[in-house]
Order: structure tokens, then sequence, then C-alpha cells
């Protein structure tokens, strides 16, 4: 009876693990990973602080994928993708300005899962879910800057 007690505890703990898990292991989310936490800062493109583009310019940059600075202008770049077809390593871009009228203010990067990457304004760098109430209603458009090579490199799971 206890070698069944602790399998289905064992059990229970690894799928509750794997549950919460919000991504895959990926270079990608290896980059990412290694920037949680770092605090927002207005113009910021370093480790001591970022802006939502100058998140997604650094980690691109760690990928040998150059960017444009501004998230309007990182929004013209790539091929333009639907909602229904992201993959990981797909720029997001979002209007928070509180107008909702499709204009580019916020940009993050897709991780698959339903869940993106960027720097918010109160929390840092962090992981979210594209279809949060905040952020569902705000979606503007997706880009894909990466081509085959590097999402094989960079976002597949290793």
């Amino acid at each position: 009876m206890k070698k069944v007690a602790a399998l289905i505890l064992g059990l229970t703990l690894f799928l509750s693990f794997q549950a919460g898990q919000a991504h895959a292991d990926t270079k990608l989310t290896g980059i990412i990973d290694n920037l949680l936490g770092v605090k927002y800062s207005y113009g910021g493109t370093t480790k001591k602080g970022f802006d939502c583009s100058g998140f997604t310019s650094y980690v691109f940059d760690e990928m040998d994928i150059n960017l444009s600075r501004a998230s309007t202008g990182q929004a013209n770049e790539g091929s333009k993708v639907s909602k229904d077809e992201l993959i990981p390593g797909d720029l997001i871009f979002f209007d928070t300005s509180g107008a909702n009228n499709g204009e580019i203010t916020h940009v993050g990067i897709y991780v698959g899962d339903g869940k993106f990457a960027h720097a918010s304004t109160s929390r840092g760098v962090v992981y979210d879910k594209l279809d949060s109430k905040y952020y569902k209603p705000r979606y503007v458009t997706a880009r894909r800057v990466m081509n085959d090579d590097a999402f094989t490199t960079y976002a597949v799971a290793n």
C-alpha cells in the first residue's frame, strides 16, 4: 500500500511539474530565461534594463539576427503570419495605447503553447499568455523574422 501511495505521489508531482512548464527547452527560451526579471527601462537595450523592442532586439542579436530598434520598424520586417499560424520565434505586436486602434506600441516573442516573452513596464522581462484578458484584445499582428535554419537552430526543442 505504501508503494502505491508513493508511486501516486511521485506521478502527481511529475505531472504537476510538466503542466507548469511555460515552454519547450530551446536555445531561444534559454536566452530568454537568462533575462527573466531584468527590469523595464524606457529606451533600454541591455541587461541593465530593457524596453520591449530593446528586449526583442537583444534576444535576436544573440541569434545573429538584426532587427530594427523600434517596435514599429520590427512590425515591418520578415513576413506577416496569422495568429493561428504562430511558431516559436515569431514577433507579436500589440496596441497597448488604450485606443486599441491598431497602432503598434508593444512587441514580444512567441515561445509556443500560447505564451510569449516580453519586457513588461511593471514586471520587467516575463512570460505571459497571449490570450490573457489584457493582451488578447490588444493583439495587432505578427511577423516571422527567422528563416528555416534559424528556427531549427534556436526554436526547436533540444
